[in-house]
C-alpha cells in the first residue's frame, strides 16, 4: 500500500489530513449494517488497509492489516492490534479467513491486482470492498463549485471493472444510499447540507481538498459560499435538503469465491 493521506472513516489519515477528528469522521451505521450483511456468517474476517478500524465488525474475529504506524497507534483499545503488512504481501496461509474486508482502502494500494489476488488467496469466502465509483464521483453538485477537487477525488479510485476483473468469480456491485444524517463526512455525505463544506474542519477531513493548491481550494470555497448565501444553491439543489438519502458514487463490491 502507498502511505498517503486517508479519506472516509476506515481509510485512515496517514498524514496531517484525514478523518482523525471524530467530529467529522465516524463510521456510518447504515454502512456498518450493509457490511455485516455482506459478510454473511463469516466468523474470521481479515481487514486489509484497516486504518483505525472504523468499520471492523465487533461481533467477528478480526485480523487487521495496516502499514501505517500512525494509524495502528490510534486504533481503539477494544480492537485487536493491527499487523504491519500490505495487501500485496499478506503473511497468511491460503484460505486462512472466512471473509475479507477493505473499506476505502483499495485506491491506496501500490498494486491493485496483486493486492486483490492476495486477498483472494487467503480468503475462502466473500471479499467485501467499500469504495467509490470514479465514473459517478463527478455527478455530485460539488463539481459545479469545486471542479478540481471533485476531479481529484475521481482520480483516486480504480474503476469498478478493474476491481471486478482482479477479483474474479461472482462479483456484485451495489450502490449504497447515503443517509441525510450521514456521520462519515466525505463530500457526498453533505449532499443536502452544503453549509457543512464551508467548515474548514470538514474540508480538512476529506483528502480530496488537500490534493489541490490553496488558491484553488479557496476559490472553490468562495464559489460555494456565494451560492449558499445568495440562494442560488437552493434554487438548483434545494430539493436535496428534504431528500432522506442520496445514491451517489459510494458502492459495496462483494466477490464470492
Amino acid at each position: 500500500m502507498t502511505r498517503t493521506a486517508g479519506g472516509p472513516a476506515g481509510d485512515d489519515d496517514h498524514g496531517p489530513v484525514g478523518e482523525g477528528d471524530t467530529r467529522y469522521r465516524r463510521p456510518e451505521p447504515a454502512f456498518e449494517r450493509a457490511i455485516r450483511v455482506a459478510l454473511g456468517q463469516a466468523r474470521t474476517v481479515l481487514d486489509v488497509g484497516a486504518g483505525t478500524g472504523s468499520y471492523e465488525p465487533r461481533d467477528r474475529e478480526v485480523t487487521a492489516v495496516e502499514p501505517s504506524a500512525a494509524a495502528r497507534a490510534r486504533r481503539p483499545a477494544d480492537l485487536p492490534e493491527a499487523l504491519d503488512a500490505t495487501a500485496e504481501d499478506l503473511p497468511f496461509a491460503d484460505d486462512a479467513f472466512d471473509a475479507a474486508l477493505s473499506t476505502f482502502s483499495v485506491h491506496r494500494w501500490s498494486d491493485l491486482e496483486r493486492g486483490l489476488a492476495e486477498v483472494r488467496r487467503v480468503t475462502r469466502g466473500p471479499v467485501v470492498l467499500l469504495t467509490s465509483d470514479p465514473a459517478r464521483v463527478q455527478d455530485h453538485w460539488l463539481a459545479d463549485y469545486a471542479p478540481e477537487v471533485v476531479a481529484a477525488e475521481a482520480r483516486r479510485y480504480p474503476s469498478l471493472d478493474r476491481i471486478a476483473d482482479a477479483l474474479g468469480g461472482q462479483v456484485t456491485t451495489t450502490r449504497l444510499p447515503i443517509p441525510f444524517t450521514c456521520v462519515d463526512g466525505f463530500s457526498e455525505a453533505y449532499y443536502g447540507r452544503p453549509e457543512r463544506l464551508l467548515d474548514t474542519g470538514a474540508r480538512r477531513a476529506d483528502p480530496a481538498w488537500a490534493s489541490v493548491d490553496e488558491m484553488t481550494a479557496a476559490r472553490s470555497v468562495a464559489a460555494l459560499r456565494t451560492a449558499v448565501e445568495d440562494g442560488s444553491w437552493d434554487a438548483r439543489y434545494g430539493r436535496l435538503r428534504v431528500q432522506p438519502s442520496y445514491e451517489g458514487a459510494l458502492v459495496l463490491v462483494v466477490a464470492q469465491p
